[in-house]
C-alpha cells in the first residue's frame, strides 16, 4: 500500500477546489481509496475564492496537477473556463470534476453517475412513474437530468421554499431537455403530504437534516410515506438523515447520500486514474465517520 513516507516526485496529485473549503470530506475518500489501491497518488484541498479561480487554473496547469473536484461556489463558475465539457456538465450547467489532459482542462458532473448508481437498482419500478424533487439549487439540477436521461419518468414534481426558483428550473428543463412533464410548489410540509404520498420517488437534493441540524426534515408527517416508495436524500452526514428514518419507519425502500457520495466520487477516481475504485471498501470505510 501507498503510505506517505513513499511520497516522491513520481507521486501524482489532485484535489479539491472551492471556498470554503474545509468541510470537505472528499480528501478522506480518495486518501482511502489510494491507500487501498496502493496508487502513487495524494488528494490535497486547495481554498480557491471565486476571484482566484482563473490564476489557480493556471496554477494547476503549470504545477501538472492531473485533476480536482469542484465544490461551492466555483462549480458554475468554471464552466466557461474549460477548453470543454461533457454533455451532461454543459445542460446542468455545473462541473464538479475537471481532468487535466496534458495542460487541457475537460469538465465532467460526476454528480449524475453517484445518482443513476444509487437509483439503478430501482430503474424498472420508476419507469413511467411520479418523482418529487425537494430543492431547486446544482444537486436538484443534476438529479432532473438523471432522472429524464436515464430513468424515464413520467412526471418530476419541484418542491422548494422560493416557489419561483423552482419554476425557473421547471422552464429551464422544458426547454433544454424538452421535458414538459414538471410543475413547481412551495415547500409547505402540510400542504405536500398528498403530493409526497403519489410520488414514487421523493428526492431532497437540500441540506436539510445535515449534520449538526440533524431535527430538520422536509417532512414530519408519517403519512407522507408509504412501503411501495423509494425516498432518496443527498445528505450523507449522518448516514440516516431524519427524512430516511421517517420514511423507513412507514415502510418506504430508502438510499442514502453516503451511496451517492462513494459512486460520484468513484467516477472522478477512474476519470483521473483510468483504474476502478474500490467503492464496497471505501463506503464501509467512510460510514465509521459519519453517524448512522
Amino acid at each position: 500500500m501507498q503510505t506517505q513516507n513513499k511520497f516522491n516526485h513520481n507521486t501524482k496529485i489532485v484535489g479539491i477546489i472551492g471556498h470554503p473549503i474545509k468541510h470537505s470530506f472528499s480528501p478522506l475518500m480518495h486518501n482511502i481509496s489510494f491507500e487501498l489501491s496502493g496508487l502513487n497518488y495524494i488528494y490535497l484541498p486547495f481554498d480557491v475564492p471565486v476571484s482566484s479561480l482563473k490564476d489557480a487554473l493556471k496554477g494547476m496547469i503549470a504545477l501538472g496537477i492531473k485533476g480536482f473536484n469542484v465544490t461551492l461556489p466555483l462549480k458554475e463558475k468554471i464552466l466557461p473556463l474549460l477548453k470543454d465539457a461533457s454533455e451532461e456538465a454543459n445542460i446542468i450547467g455545473a462541473v464538479n470534476t475537471v481532468v487535466n489532459e496534458d495542460g487541457i482542462l475537460r469538465g465532467y458532473n460526476t454528480d449524475v453517475t453517484g445518482i443513476i448508481e444509487s437509483l439503478n437498482p430501482y430503474k424498472e419500478e420508476l419507469q413511467g412513474s411520479m418523482v418529487t424533487v425537494i430543492g431547486a439549487g446544482g444537486a436538484s439540477r443534476s438529479v432532473i437530468y438523471a432522472l429524464i436521461r436515464n430513468f424515464k419518468v413520467e412526471h418530476i414534481n419541484i418542491v422548494n421554499r422560493t416557489e419561483q426558483i423552482a419554476e425557473s428550473l421547471k422552464e429551464y428543463f422544458s426547454t433544454k431537455m424538452l421535458f414538459t412533464h414538471i410543475k413547481s410548489y412551495p415547500l409547505v410540509p402540510p400542504d405536500l403530504v398528498e403530493l409526497f404520498q403519489k410520488s414514487k420517488l421523493i428526492v431532497n437534493t437540500t441540506s436539510m437534516g445535515m449534520y449538526p441540524d440533524v431535527d430538520d426534515s422536509a417532512s414530519s408527517i408519517p403519512e407522507s410515506f408509504h412501503k411501495d416508495q423509494i425516498v432518496f436524500d443527498v445528505v450523507y452526514n449522518p448516514v440516516k438523515t431524519k427524512l430516511l428514518r421517517l420514511a423507513e419507519s412507514q415502510g418506504a425502500k430508502i438510499v442514502t447520500g453516503l451511496k451517492m457520495f462513494v459512486e460520484q466520487g468513484a467516477r472522478s477516481y477512474e476519470l483521473w486514474t483510468g483504474e476502478q475504485m474500490q467503492v464496497d471498501k471505501v463506503y464501509k470505510t467512510l460510514q465509521s465517520y459519519f453517524s448512522v
